[in-house]
Protein backbone atom coordinates (compact mmCIF):
# COMPACT_ATOMS: atom_id res chain seq x y z
CA UNK A 1 0.00 0.00 0.00
CA UNK A 2 2.64 2.25 1.04
CA UNK A 3 4.70 1.79 -1.97
CA UNK A 4 1.23 2.31 -4.17
CA UNK A 5 0.94 5.33 -2.51
CA UNK A 6 4.38 6.54 -3.29
CA UNK A 7 4.11 5.50 -6.83
CA UNK A 8 1.02 7.62 -7.24
CA UNK A 9 2.99 10.53 -5.24
CA UNK A 10 5.73 10.48 -7.73
CA UNK A 11 3.14 10.45 -10.94
CA UNK A 12 1.37 13.41 -9.39
CA UNK A 13 4.82 15.62 -9.07
CA UNK A 14 5.16 14.85 -13.16
CA UNK A 15 2.19 15.85 -14.26
CA UNK A 16 2.29 18.22 -17.12
CA UNK A 17 -0.44 21.32 -15.99
CA UNK A 18 -2.97 22.56 -18.58
CA UNK A 19 -0.97 26.09 -18.37
CA UNK A 20 1.83 23.81 -20.13
CA UNK A 21 0.15 21.84 -22.02
CA UNK A 22 -1.31 24.68 -23.97
CA UNK A 23 2.49 25.73 -24.03
CA UNK A 24 2.85 22.53 -25.71
CA UNK A 25 0.33 22.85 -27.92
CA UNK A 26 1.14 25.93 -29.33
CA UNK A 27 4.49 25.06 -29.96
CA UNK A 28 3.75 21.53 -31.85
CA UNK A 29 1.25 23.38 -33.99
CA UNK A 30 3.39 26.23 -35.16
CA UNK A 31 6.23 23.00 -35.92
CA UNK A 32 3.25 21.52 -37.57
CA UNK A 33 2.01 24.08 -39.40
CA UNK A 34 5.65 25.12 -40.71
CA UNK A 35 6.92 21.60 -41.70
CA UNK A 36 3.40 20.46 -42.59
CA UNK A 37 1.78 23.28 -44.12
CA UNK A 38 -1.29 22.14 -46.33
CA UNK A 39 -1.75 19.65 -43.45
CA UNK A 40 -1.68 22.26 -40.49
CA UNK A 41 -4.58 24.04 -42.87
CA UNK A 42 -6.37 20.83 -43.16
CA UNK A 43 -6.84 20.96 -38.95
CA UNK A 44 -9.27 24.18 -39.10
CA UNK A 45 -12.41 22.44 -38.72
CA UNK A 46 -10.54 20.53 -35.44
CA UNK A 47 -10.26 24.12 -34.21
CA UNK A 48 -13.85 25.52 -35.57
CA UNK A 49 -15.32 22.70 -33.16
CA UNK A 50 -13.51 23.90 -30.06
CA UNK A 51 -14.94 27.39 -30.56
CA UNK A 52 -18.52 26.53 -30.74
CA UNK A 53 -18.07 24.72 -27.62
CA UNK A 54 -16.58 27.82 -26.23
CA UNK A 55 -19.33 30.06 -28.02
CA UNK A 56 -21.81 27.21 -25.67
CA UNK A 57 -20.62 28.37 -22.14
CA UNK A 58 -20.67 32.02 -22.39
CA UNK A 59 -24.31 32.97 -22.47
CA UNK A 60 -25.65 30.83 -19.68
CA UNK A 61 -22.10 31.92 -17.61
CA UNK A 62 -22.90 35.14 -18.41
CA UNK A 63 -26.57 35.31 -17.36
CA UNK A 64 -26.06 33.33 -14.18
CA UNK A 65 -22.77 35.54 -13.17
CA UNK A 66 -24.19 38.80 -13.46
CA UNK A 67 -27.09 37.61 -11.33
CA UNK A 68 -25.63 36.02 -8.89
CA UNK A 69 -22.61 38.60 -8.56
CA UNK A 70 -25.52 41.85 -8.53
CA UNK A 71 -28.19 39.99 -6.01
CA UNK A 72 -25.44 38.38 -3.92
CA UNK A 73 -23.90 41.98 -2.94
CA UNK A 74 -26.51 44.04 -4.53
CA UNK A 75 -28.90 44.28 -1.16
CA UNK A 76 -27.10 48.22 -0.34
CA UNK A 77 -28.69 48.73 2.68
CA UNK A 78 -27.14 45.96 4.16
CA UNK A 79 -23.76 46.33 2.96
CA UNK A 80 -23.42 49.64 3.66
CA UNK A 81 -20.43 52.71 3.38
CA UNK A 82 -17.81 50.23 3.46
CA UNK A 83 -19.30 48.52 0.69
CA UNK A 84 -20.27 51.81 -1.39
CA UNK A 85 -16.37 53.13 -0.68
CA UNK A 86 -15.04 49.63 -2.01
CA UNK A 87 -17.11 49.48 -5.23
CA UNK A 88 -16.59 53.16 -6.47
CA UNK A 89 -13.18 52.73 -6.06
CA UNK A 90 -13.08 49.25 -7.70
CA UNK A 91 -15.32 50.74 -10.86
CA UNK A 92 -12.87 53.69 -11.11
CA UNK A 93 -9.82 51.64 -11.52
CA UNK A 94 -11.44 49.51 -13.37
CA UNK A 95 -12.58 51.74 -15.44
CA UNK A 96 -9.07 53.49 -16.22
CA UNK A 97 -7.30 50.24 -16.71
CA UNK A 98 -9.81 49.37 -19.55
CA UNK A 99 -9.32 52.71 -20.89
CA UNK A 100 -5.12 52.18 -20.53
CA UNK A 101 -5.60 48.96 -22.59
CA UNK A 102 -8.10 51.05 -25.28
CA UNK A 103 -5.32 53.68 -25.95
CA UNK A 104 -2.37 51.20 -25.97
CA UNK A 105 -3.84 49.37 -28.46
CA UNK A 106 -4.76 52.52 -30.81
CA UNK A 107 -1.33 53.78 -30.17
CA UNK A 108 1.21 50.90 -30.56
CA UNK A 109 -1.16 48.73 -32.68
CA UNK A 110 -0.03 45.30 -31.84
CA UNK A 111 -2.35 43.63 -34.31
CA UNK A 112 -1.29 45.85 -37.73
CA UNK A 113 1.48 44.91 -40.16
CA UNK A 114 0.05 41.30 -40.54
CA UNK A 115 -3.07 41.29 -41.29
CA UNK A 116 -5.04 38.22 -42.39
CA UNK A 117 -7.74 37.61 -44.68
CA UNK A 118 -11.15 37.50 -43.06
CA UNK A 119 -12.11 33.46 -42.80
CA UNK A 120 -15.63 33.85 -42.29
CA UNK A 121 -18.75 36.68 -41.99
CA UNK A 122 -18.02 39.34 -39.56
CA UNK A 123 -21.33 40.72 -38.34
CA UNK A 124 -22.48 42.75 -35.53
CA UNK A 125 -21.10 46.01 -35.05
CA UNK A 126 -18.23 45.92 -36.72
CA UNK A 127 -19.85 44.99 -40.16
CA UNK A 128 -21.36 49.02 -40.21
CA UNK A 129 -17.77 50.57 -38.22
CA UNK A 130 -17.27 52.02 -41.54
CA UNK A 131 -20.26 54.45 -41.35
CA UNK A 132 -21.23 56.97 -38.73
CA UNK A 133 -22.57 55.40 -35.61
CA UNK A 134 -26.27 56.49 -34.31
CA UNK A 135 -25.28 56.62 -30.85
CA UNK A 136 -29.00 57.17 -29.48
CA UNK A 137 -30.16 54.09 -32.07
CA UNK A 138 -26.98 51.69 -30.64
CA UNK A 139 -27.90 52.62 -27.04
CA UNK A 140 -31.78 51.83 -27.96
CA UNK A 141 -30.66 47.97 -29.50
CA UNK A 142 -29.63 47.24 -25.95
CA UNK A 143 -32.79 47.37 -24.39
CA UNK A 144 -34.39 43.91 -25.22
CA UNK A 145 -38.22 44.12 -26.15
CA UNK A 146 -37.74 40.05 -25.69
CA UNK A 147 -35.24 39.03 -23.70
CA UNK A 148 -35.96 35.17 -24.62
CA UNK A 149 -34.85 36.00 -28.32
CA UNK A 150 -32.18 37.85 -26.91
CA UNK A 151 -30.75 34.89 -25.09
CA UNK A 152 -31.35 32.35 -28.19
CA UNK A 153 -29.92 35.00 -29.92
CA UNK A 154 -26.75 35.22 -27.93
CA UNK A 155 -26.60 39.08 -28.09
CA UNK A 156 -24.69 39.71 -24.95
CA UNK A 157 -25.57 43.40 -24.55
CA UNK A 158 -29.00 42.87 -24.26
CA UNK A 159 -28.10 40.28 -21.73
CA UNK A 160 -26.15 42.09 -20.01
CA UNK A 161 -28.72 44.99 -19.45
CA UNK A 162 -31.95 42.91 -18.33
CA UNK A 163 -29.82 40.62 -15.87
CA UNK A 164 -28.03 43.97 -14.07
CA UNK A 165 -31.41 44.76 -13.63
CA UNK A 166 -32.81 41.32 -13.00
CA UNK A 167 -30.04 41.48 -10.33
CA UNK A 168 -30.91 44.37 -8.53
CA UNK A 169 -34.65 43.69 -8.37
CA UNK A 170 -33.69 40.09 -6.68
CA UNK A 171 -31.46 41.76 -4.02
CA UNK A 172 -34.64 44.47 -3.56
CA UNK A 173 -37.23 41.45 -3.03
CA UNK A 174 -35.07 39.74 -0.51
CA UNK A 175 -35.79 36.67 1.08
CA UNK A 176 -38.66 36.27 -1.86
CA UNK A 177 -35.98 36.46 -4.92
CA UNK A 178 -33.19 33.77 -2.99
CA UNK A 179 -35.04 30.94 -4.61
CA UNK A 180 -34.02 32.34 -8.02
CA UNK A 181 -30.45 33.40 -6.58
CA UNK A 182 -30.25 29.81 -5.23
CA UNK A 183 -30.90 28.46 -9.30
CA UNK A 184 -28.51 31.31 -10.92
CA UNK A 185 -25.70 29.87 -8.41
CA UNK A 186 -26.55 26.09 -9.40
CA UNK A 187 -26.34 27.40 -12.63
CA UNK A 188 -23.11 28.81 -11.91
CA UNK A 189 -21.65 25.71 -10.56
CA UNK A 190 -22.68 23.67 -13.40
CA UNK A 191 -20.84 26.21 -15.77
CA UNK A 192 -17.75 25.94 -13.79
CA UNK A 193 -17.89 22.37 -14.60
CA UNK A 194 -18.94 22.58 -18.53
CA UNK A 195 -16.13 25.66 -18.46
CA UNK A 196 -13.13 22.75 -17.27
CA UNK A 197 -14.38 20.05 -19.42
CA UNK A 198 -13.80 22.25 -22.44
CA UNK A 199 -10.58 23.90 -20.71
CA UNK A 200 -9.35 20.59 -20.72
CA UNK A 201 -9.53 20.59 -24.44
CA UNK A 202 -7.45 23.86 -25.13
CA UNK A 203 -4.42 22.19 -26.11
CA UNK A 204 -5.86 20.27 -29.40
CA UNK A 205 -7.97 23.58 -29.89
CA UNK A 206 -4.49 25.56 -29.58
CA UNK A 207 -2.69 23.19 -31.42
CA UNK A 208 -5.12 23.00 -34.25
CA UNK A 209 -5.21 26.69 -35.51
CA UNK A 210 -1.55 27.37 -34.75
CA UNK A 211 -0.67 24.55 -37.26
CA UNK A 212 -3.79 26.04 -39.65
CA UNK A 213 -2.58 29.99 -39.11
CA UNK A 214 1.25 29.22 -39.30
CA UNK A 215 0.58 26.64 -42.56
CA UNK A 216 -1.59 29.12 -44.07
CA UNK A 217 -0.25 32.45 -43.26
CA UNK A 218 3.63 31.90 -42.21
CA UNK A 219 5.77 32.59 -38.46
CA UNK A 220 5.24 36.22 -39.21
CA UNK A 221 2.07 35.64 -37.53
CA UNK A 222 3.95 35.58 -34.33
CA UNK A 223 5.08 38.73 -34.30
CA UNK A 224 2.03 40.38 -33.87
CA UNK A 225 1.48 37.95 -30.93
CA UNK A 226 4.73 39.14 -29.61
CA UNK A 227 3.70 42.87 -29.71
CA UNK A 228 0.72 41.90 -27.83
CA UNK A 229 2.48 40.35 -24.68
CA UNK A 230 5.03 43.59 -24.88
CA UNK A 231 2.00 46.27 -24.97
CA UNK A 232 0.28 44.44 -22.47
CA UNK A 233 3.18 44.15 -20.03
CA UNK A 234 3.41 48.38 -21.18
CA UNK A 235 -0.01 48.63 -19.82
CA UNK A 236 0.09 47.15 -16.82
CA UNK A 237 3.73 48.86 -15.44
CA UNK A 238 1.57 51.91 -16.81
CA UNK A 239 -1.35 51.18 -14.60
CA UNK A 240 0.97 50.38 -11.55
CA UNK A 241 3.04 53.44 -11.65
CA UNK A 242 0.13 56.08 -12.71
CA UNK A 243 -2.59 54.89 -10.67
CA UNK A 244 -1.68 52.40 -7.92
CA UNK A 245 1.54 54.27 -6.61
CA UNK A 246 -0.24 57.56 -7.04
CA UNK A 247 -3.08 55.95 -4.80
CA UNK A 248 -0.92 55.22 -2.12
CA UNK A 249 0.78 58.61 -2.24
CA UNK A 250 -2.25 60.14 -1.91
CA UNK A 251 -3.34 57.95 0.97
CA UNK A 252 0.21 58.22 2.64
CA UNK A 253 1.45 55.00 2.20
CA UNK A 254 4.82 53.90 0.83
CA UNK A 255 4.41 51.75 -2.05
CA UNK A 256 7.74 49.78 -1.97
CA UNK A 257 7.01 49.33 1.70
CA UNK A 258 3.41 47.47 0.27
CA UNK A 259 5.75 45.56 -1.95
CA UNK A 260 7.87 44.37 0.51
CA UNK A 261 5.15 43.08 2.73
CA UNK A 262 3.07 41.82 -0.28
CA UNK A 263 6.46 39.88 -2.12
CA UNK A 264 5.76 36.48 -0.91
CA UNK A 265 1.93 36.29 -2.12
CA UNK A 266 2.70 38.14 -5.27
CA UNK A 267 5.53 36.38 -6.74
CA UNK A 268 3.00 33.10 -5.79
CA UNK A 269 0.55 34.82 -7.83
CA UNK A 270 2.71 35.60 -10.81
CA UNK A 271 4.35 32.41 -10.57
CA UNK A 272 1.08 30.38 -11.01
CA UNK A 273 -0.85 33.00 -12.58
CA UNK A 274 -3.86 32.31 -9.87
CA UNK A 275 -4.58 35.09 -7.27
CA UNK A 276 -6.81 32.61 -5.47
CA UNK A 277 -3.82 31.05 -4.64
CA UNK A 278 -2.67 34.16 -3.35
CA UNK A 279 -5.63 35.01 -0.77
CA UNK A 280 -4.86 33.54 1.92
CA UNK A 281 -1.61 34.57 2.40
CA UNK A 282 -1.83 38.37 1.05
CA UNK A 283 -5.10 38.32 4.03
CA UNK A 284 -2.52 37.36 6.75
CA UNK A 285 0.09 39.61 5.81
CA UNK A 286 -3.01 43.30 5.47
CA UNK A 287 -3.79 41.99 9.18
CA UNK A 288 0.06 41.78 10.49
CA UNK A 289 0.15 45.19 8.28
CA UNK A 290 -2.36 46.66 10.36
CA UNK A 291 -5.23 46.65 8.23
CA UNK A 292 -8.80 45.81 10.19
CA UNK A 293 -9.73 42.30 9.85
CA UNK A 294 -13.21 43.49 9.18
CA UNK A 295 -12.00 45.35 5.83
CA UNK A 296 -9.46 42.96 4.49
CA UNK A 297 -12.29 39.91 4.84
CA UNK A 298 -14.89 42.45 2.83
CA UNK A 299 -12.53 44.07 0.39
CA UNK A 300 -10.19 41.60 -0.81
CA UNK A 301 -13.15 38.64 -1.78
CA UNK A 302 -15.44 41.19 -3.46
CA UNK A 303 -12.17 42.73 -5.22
CA UNK A 304 -11.91 39.07 -6.91
CA UNK A 305 -14.72 39.63 -8.69
CA UNK A 306 -14.83 43.82 -9.03
CA UNK A 307 -11.70 44.59 -9.69
CA UNK A 308 -9.81 42.49 -12.01
CA UNK A 309 -7.17 46.17 -13.24
CA UNK A 310 -4.97 43.73 -14.88
CA UNK A 311 -7.72 41.69 -16.90
CA UNK A 312 -9.10 45.40 -17.58
CA UNK A 313 -6.44 46.34 -19.39
CA UNK A 314 -6.31 43.24 -21.55
CA UNK A 315 -9.89 43.02 -22.68
CA UNK A 316 -9.88 46.31 -24.84
CA UNK A 317 -6.45 45.30 -25.74
CA UNK A 318 -6.91 42.28 -26.68
CA UNK A 319 -10.16 42.80 -28.52
CA UNK A 320 -8.56 45.62 -30.74
CA UNK A 321 -5.72 43.35 -31.63
CA UNK A 322 -8.10 40.67 -33.17
CA UNK A 323 -9.63 43.53 -34.88
CA UNK A 324 -6.54 45.53 -36.14
CA UNK A 325 -4.89 41.15 -37.34
CA UNK A 326 -7.68 40.92 -39.82
CA UNK A 327 -7.90 44.50 -40.85
CA UNK A 328 -11.39 45.55 -39.31
CA UNK A 329 -11.82 49.65 -38.20
CA UNK A 330 -13.62 49.93 -35.11
CA UNK A 331 -14.37 53.52 -35.02
CA UNK A 332 -14.18 55.53 -31.16
CA UNK A 333 -18.19 55.12 -30.45
CA UNK A 334 -17.55 51.70 -31.29
CA UNK A 335 -14.51 51.52 -28.78
CA UNK A 336 -16.32 53.08 -26.00
CA UNK A 337 -19.20 50.77 -26.37
CA UNK A 338 -16.87 48.40 -26.02
CA UNK A 339 -15.11 49.44 -22.98
CA UNK A 340 -18.77 49.52 -21.53
CA UNK A 341 -19.62 46.32 -22.74
CA UNK A 342 -16.53 44.74 -20.71
CA UNK A 343 -16.77 46.27 -17.79
CA UNK A 344 -19.72 44.89 -17.15
CA UNK A 345 -19.08 41.31 -18.87
CA UNK A 346 -15.61 41.16 -16.88
CA UNK A 347 -18.18 40.83 -13.12
CA UNK A 348 -20.03 38.40 -14.64
CA UNK A 349 -17.65 35.42 -14.86
CA UNK A 350 -14.82 36.66 -13.04
CA UNK A 351 -14.63 33.66 -10.10
CA UNK A 352 -14.31 31.07 -13.62
CA UNK A 353 -11.26 28.89 -14.53
CA UNK A 354 -10.32 30.41 -18.30
CA UNK A 355 -12.40 33.38 -16.92
CA UNK A 356 -10.58 35.32 -19.64
CA UNK A 357 -11.26 33.62 -22.73
CA UNK A 358 -15.20 33.10 -21.84
CA UNK A 359 -15.11 36.94 -21.56
CA UNK A 360 -12.82 37.96 -24.06
CA UNK A 361 -15.15 35.37 -26.65
CA UNK A 362 -18.10 37.07 -25.43
CA UNK A 363 -16.96 40.61 -26.77
CA UNK A 364 -15.55 38.97 -30.31
CA UNK A 365 -19.38 37.80 -30.56
CA UNK A 366 -20.86 40.92 -29.18
CA UNK A 367 -18.52 43.37 -31.31
CA UNK A 368 -18.81 40.93 -34.68
CA UNK A 369 -14.91 40.34 -34.54
CA UNK A 370 -13.72 36.59 -36.02
CA UNK A 371 -14.02 33.89 -33.35
CA UNK A 372 -10.68 32.64 -34.99
CA UNK A 373 -8.60 35.29 -33.55
CA UNK A 374 -9.22 34.00 -29.80
CA UNK A 375 -6.68 31.10 -30.72
CA UNK A 376 -4.21 34.27 -31.41
CA UNK A 377 -4.76 34.92 -28.11
CA UNK A 378 -5.20 31.75 -26.25
CA UNK A 379 -1.71 30.73 -27.62
CA UNK A 380 0.33 33.42 -25.37
CA UNK A 381 -2.23 33.52 -22.60
CA UNK A 382 -0.34 32.04 -20.10
CA UNK A 383 2.66 34.70 -20.71
CA UNK A 384 0.11 37.43 -20.64
CA UNK A 385 -1.61 36.03 -17.74
CA UNK A 386 1.22 36.04 -15.19
CA UNK A 387 1.49 39.49 -14.84
CA UNK A 388 -2.24 40.24 -15.46
CA UNK A 389 -3.10 38.16 -12.31
CA UNK A 390 -0.10 39.62 -10.07
CA UNK A 391 -1.51 43.05 -11.49
CA UNK A 392 -4.86 41.77 -9.92
CA UNK A 393 -3.89 41.66 -6.68
CA UNK A 394 -1.79 44.43 -6.61
CA UNK A 395 -4.79 46.33 -7.17
CA UNK A 396 -6.90 44.49 -4.73
CA UNK A 397 -4.00 45.45 -2.07
CA UNK A 398 -4.12 48.76 -2.81
CA UNK A 399 -8.05 48.82 -2.73
CA UNK A 400 -8.04 47.28 1.20
CA UNK A 401 -5.66 49.81 1.30
CA UNK A 402 -7.28 52.64 0.26
CA UNK A 403 -10.61 51.56 1.59
CA UNK A 404 -9.01 51.30 5.23
CA UNK A 405 -7.69 55.09 5.12
CA UNK A 406 -10.93 56.59 3.74
CA UNK A 407 -12.57 54.66 6.80
CA UNK A 408 -9.96 55.85 9.24
CA UNK A 409 -9.15 52.52 10.54
CA UNK A 410 -5.65 52.81 9.86
CA UNK A 411 -4.00 55.39 11.69
CA UNK A 412 -0.97 57.03 10.37
CA UNK A 413 1.34 55.61 14.14
CA UNK A 414 0.22 51.96 12.81
CA UNK A 415 1.23 52.32 9.20
CA UNK A 416 4.91 53.77 10.57
CA UNK A 417 4.82 50.77 13.18
CA UNK A 418 4.19 48.34 9.91
CA UNK A 419 7.20 49.50 8.26
CA UNK A 420 9.10 48.06 11.08
CA UNK A 421 8.21 44.93 11.08
CA UNK A 422 9.78 41.46 9.64
CA UNK A 423 6.91 39.95 7.35
CA UNK A 424 9.42 36.64 5.85
CA UNK A 425 8.54 35.24 8.96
Amino acid sequence: MENKALSKSKRGKFRITLANQILIGMVLGILFGYFFPSQGVALKPLGDAFLRMIKMIIVPLVFAGLVMGIAGTGDFKKMGRLGFKSIVWFELVTTIALFYGMVLANVIQPGAGVPIVQTGDVGGISSYTSKKVDMLQTFMQIIPTNIVEGLATGNLLQIVFFSCFFGVALAAIGEKGKIIVDIASSVMEAMFKVTNYVMKLTPIGVFAFMAFTIGKYGVAMLIPMAKLLLTLYAGLLLFIITVLMIACYFIKVNFFQVLRVVKQPMLLAFTTASSEAAMPLIMEKLEKFGVPKHIINFVIPTGYTFNLDGASIYFCMALLFIAQVYGIHLDIQTQLMMLLTMMAMSKGVAGVAGASIVVLAGGITTFGLPMEGLFLLMAVDRFGDMGRTATNLMGNIIATLVVARWEKELPDEVIQLAYTKNYDE
